[in-house]
């Protein structure tokens, strides 16, 4: 029998705040557990929350982006629920009036085609606290700094039918939280996580199956391995006879593999009620329409003006857009240099490779986008080729020069086009070549073309590299078909 899995996700992000979303208490990450946990956070007698507004508008303007539904009136609901890093023993979330309503995104797949994925909402809720259990010696330590950070979670469809689909998914929402600057999308600090719900059907079946959901997976990698073991855990059950139950699964990245954790809860045993110290959150159409004036150009608006206005593949502008800092910097070295299809080269090339082996990000780039973009006009305009710019990049690179420019004089680099010089190098190798010369006047036509390679070789090492390749070819093919 064939199988198709069918796969939601919950995707929990980190609003980039300066304080929490019901109290004044700091958001830093990294500081010493437990400093950054107020009377409000921790729910004790007498205090009352109040709405941080940046939050809301950060939701809102998340909701713009994925073209969403925004509705007038949200409310806060009650969680109820006892875990050790809960302090309060509920969770203020919004269960049954979410700030943003349904709306969908794009995502790139690996065959170069695009797919909708339908988001059924997002909600503004308060984090939780953090269990630590390492170092305790069989003891779990309680860190509540992170008790009340605003989270927005964001609830998917279940129209993902793969584990790399479901990767493409959440890199879509890492780039369009990070695009709008709600979310720093750091995965490693827990600013974006995600619980992954995963079921399995005989292909044609309409009726989903029975779902587990895997709980706080976060790394895209993890994502990827956690719901590919799982959909072949649910298929091996269900093909020996067993059956799949509805519970809470946490990934092991060290073993592999998804193990039980609870069974899961029904939204009634969380007992929702409306949180009596929160009004309903009332949006006018006037602060909604200044968030969507507000709203930067987002990831597949800027991938659409890469293809259309500066004539990118669609392989390159999905590259170059699917970041900001990316962005940002492609277009400074296009502006820099005045060809965008340059550019694209050599951010994806020689500088995606550095900063590739260095394990660096764009934003630590030791080139700034000034510097490549006049790297790159002196390979326009001749000064250097090919070869002499990549030593340039590295001499660049390695701050042995403020601009290309300098590092051209430094190392002699610039390349030799007056033909008078170049014809005496050419004349010289063949001089010194006779064995050479003979095979390639008695070869074919066919043959030659790769032959005259060890002489073009010859005349860059004279050069240092510095000769006009173009030239080089064309004078060394006159010279020796002349023999």
């Amino acid at each position: 029998m064939q199988w198709e899995a069918v796969i939601g996700l919950e995707v929990h992000v980190q609003l980039a705040t300066q304080s929490k979303i019901f109290s004044g208490a700091s958001t830093a990450f990294g500081a010493e557990p437990n400093t950054q946990a107020c009377a409000v956070d921790l729910g004790l007698p007498g205090v009352l929350p109040v709405l941080n507004e940046a939050a809301v508008a950060m939701a809102v303007q998340f909701g713009l982006g994925i073209n969403a539904e925004i509705p007038e009136t949200s409310i806060f609901d009650r969680k109820n629920y006892f875990y050790p890093d809960l302090p309060k023993g509920y969770q203020t979330s919004q269960m049954y009036h979410p700030i943003v309503g349904p709306g969908e995104v794009e995502i790139s797949l690996e065959d170069g085609s695009t797919k909708r994925v339908r988001v059924h909402h997002a909600h503004l809720e308060e984090d939780a606290g953090k269990s630590l259990h390492e170092d305790f010696h069989g003891m779990t330590g309680i860190d509540l700094n992170r008790a009340g950070t605003p989270l927005l979670e964001i609830v998917s469809e279940p129209d993902m039918r793969s584990a790399k689909e479901a990767v493409a998914y959440i890199k879509a929402l890492h780039s369009i939280v990070t695009y709008l600057g709600i979310s720093d999308g750091n995965m490693a600090e827990g600013s974006m996580r995600c619980d992954v719900n995963v079921s399995v059907r005989p292909k044609g079946q309409e009726t989903l199956g029975t779902r587990a959901e895997i709980k706080n997976v976060n790394s895209f990698r993890f994502v990827e391995k956690a719901i590919a073991y799982e959909i072949e855990r649910q298929v091996e059950l269900i093909e020996e006879g067993g059956k799949v139950v509805q519970e809470t699964r946490l990934y092991d990245p060290e073993a592999d593999e998804t193990r039980s954790m609870r069974t899961k809860e029904e939204a009634n045993d969380y007992r929702y009620f409306p949180c009596p110290d929160l009004l309903p959150v009332v949006l006018d159409q006037a602060y909604v329409d200044h968030l969507r004036d507000s709203l930067p150009e987002l990831p597949s608006e800027k991938r659409a003006r890469f293809e259309s206005e500066l004539g990118l593949s669609a392989y390159d502008a999905s590259v170059l857009s699917s970041t900001r800092p990316m962005a940002e910097y492609f277009e400074a070295v296009k502006d820099s240099c005045g060809d965008a299809k340059l550019a694209a080269n050599w951010v994806q090339g020689e500088l995606a490779g550095q900063l590739n082996r260095e394990n660096l990000d764009i934003a630590d780039s030791p080139i700034s986008a000034t510097q490549l973009g006049g790297l790159i006009r002196r390979v326009i305009d001749e000064t250097i080729n090919g070869k002499a710019a990549k030593q340039v990049f590295m001499a660049l690179w390695n701050g042995e020069g403020e601009t290309a420019d300098e590092v051209i004089e430094a190392k002699g680099l610039k390349q030799v086009t007056d033909t008078g010089a170049i014809e005496a190098m050419i004349d010289q190798v063949i001089a010194d070549s006779p064995v050479q010369v003979a095979q390639y006047v008695e070869a074919d036509e066919a043959k030659r073309g790769k032959m005259i390679g060890y002489f073009v070789g010859q005349v860059m090492k004279a050069s240092r590299g510095t000769a006009n390749p173009q030239q080089v070819n064309a004078l060394l093919k006159q010279k020796l078909d002349q023999s």
